[in-house]
């Protein structure tokens, strides 16, 4: 059964905690960030200039890879070589397997697809250098699939020269990472929704704003129907001042419609307290798993920083889990009838209002693709099925060599290992064009989320200046 398939009812399963079963499967696995916007080259630039050190992220795959495809002999296409001294303490000291790494920048991935296009009947090996690692890569059509953060229109086209299938279709991905699409089906089965309207192109905005404002709103959010790590939102923070609303980009627009949504917060409309958790998914043929509650992380911009696994709120709210589960349920099969299959994030909106017991709880975004909380998940629910976890993107004061950093935490005595089971993981490193570490991303592994805060707090009296929280 192709895994796109959408089948009629898919069995929803809560696993409370546990890791789900993954891909029974080989895979070549594209972390192209720059793919994530679907040929949004506007959009594509912008996540190029707001997030730094891009090349490197892809690395996070390296330590689940072979968690989320059982193998054997995964190949994992990334934009830099990885760092040697990460992987030997990934693979060394915490005993993890690890795939095979190809390197290839996202220009020549985009050249690639165009070469595809024009040559339609050209084997993939005569379109690439003749010692590059990608035309070397040997397939089983029945056993290997072709994956990525998202299934653009270049992977489809690779996956068919190198002679396997994708996990999902093109459609299916972008479908089920459209927020227009998601909203128009929220409404239709009665889910609560955030005031939402839909500007059809820049000069609709004031409109849409106007609107929201006589709603009550003060100000408002504008999201086009894919975006990412913060790109492709938009606040609108004076609603009173209509004449001096910031113009919104034209890539905004890509994908058509963008939504324009009341812009809840503190102090307004009963509003005590505002929390952002997350539920982590995994579909496969014929199963919805939930297998993980997060809270996220989110600066004054809300821009994504980290996680943290169990939210600390959850025995002041008891039936908040239960709620976002109810919830999950109808999303998770409107997400597996698009056609998508991999890991997943629903991310909600939790609006705590005065005089009310339980919080409104809105369902904010699917992100269906591996997102931030899937690698720290993975990993913690791997190392430690019943503790918790922490993962926080921290850029460092003093940048330093990847083995200075590790050896620190190291001789501090706070570095995780499998013995103890607790202590800082670092997943990935980010670097400057010096080749020192400038940023990474930190899982803390403990008992308990008190535990999980303390590691973080030492590792970061460990080194010299210490660090800043920053964006995904």
């Amino acid at each position: 059964m192709n895994p796109s398939t959408p089948v009629d009812s898919p069995h929803f399963v809560d696993t409370h905690g546990q890791m789900p079963p993954m891909w029974p499967r080989r895979a070549i696995f594209f972390a192209n960030l720059l793919g994530l916007f679907f040929g949004n080259e506007a959009q594509t630039r912008e996540l190029s200039k707001e997030v730094g050190e891009l090349d490197s992220y892809s690395a996070r795959l390296i330590p689940i890879l072979d968690l989320l495809f059982e193998g054997p002999d995964n190949v994992l296409v990334v934009e830099r070589q990885p760092d040697q001294a990460l992987c030997d303490y990934l693979s060394n000291d915490l005993r993890l397997s690890l795939p095979r790494i190809c390197v290839l920048l996202h220009e020549e991935y985009v050249r690639l697809g165009r070469l595809l296009a024009e040559s339609p009947e050209s084997p993939l090996s005569d379109l690439l250098d003749a010692d590059h690692p990608l035309a070397s890569i040997e397939v089983d059509a029945t056993e290997t699939w072709a994956d990525g953060y998202v299934t653009d229109a270049v992977l489809p086209q690779i996956a068919g020269r190198l002679g396997c299938r994708t996990i999902s279709s093109t459609r299916a991905s972008q479908d089920g990472n459209n927020k227009g699409l998601l909203h128009r089906f929220l409404v239709s089965q009665g889910l609560p929704t955030v005031a939402t309207e839909f500007a059809d192109g820049p000069d609709d905005v004031r409109a849409c704003a106007e609107r929201l404002r006589d709603q009550g709103f003060a100000s408002a959010v504008v999201r086009s129907q894919i975006g990412a790590s913060g790109v492709g939102m938009m606040k609108l923070a004076d609603l009173g001042a209509l004449d001096s609303l910031p113009a919104v980009p034209a890539y905004f627009f890509h994908e058509g419609p963008c939504l324009v949504q009341g812009w809840l917060s503190p102090g307004m409309m009963g509003i005590t307290n505002i929390l952002s958790p997350s539920t982590q998914l995994f579909l496969d043929e014929d199963h919805v798993y939930a297998f993980d509650m997060t809270e996220q992380i989110l600066s004054e911009h809300n821009i994504h920083e980290g996680n943290e696994s169990p939210p600390p709120y959850l025995d002041r709210l008891p039936n908040l889990r239960d709620e976002t589960i109810r919830q999950a349920k109808v999303v998770g099969r409107w997400l597996h009838e698009t056609g998508y299959r991999g890991t997943a994030s629903i991310d909600w909106l939790v609006v705590e209002r005065e005089g009310k017991s339980e919080p409104d709880v809105y369902v904010c975004e699917i992100n269906a693709r591996v997102t931030g909380a899937t690698y720290p998940s993975l990993l913690a629910k791997y190392f430690r099925p019943s503790g918790a976890w922490l993962l926080r993107n921290l850029r460092l004061a003093q940048p330093v060599t990847s083995a200075v950093l590790l050896r620190t935490l190291e001789e501090r005595g706070h570095l995780f290992h499998l013995k103890g089971r607790a202590g800082v993981l670092p997943l990935n490193f980010n670097f400057g064009r010096d080749g020192l570490v400038h940023k990474g991303q930190f899982i803390c592994i403990g008992a308990d989320s008190q535990e999980c805060h303390r590691f973080l707090s030492q590792a970061e009296a460990d080194l010299p200046g210490g660090w800043i929280a920053d964006r995904d």
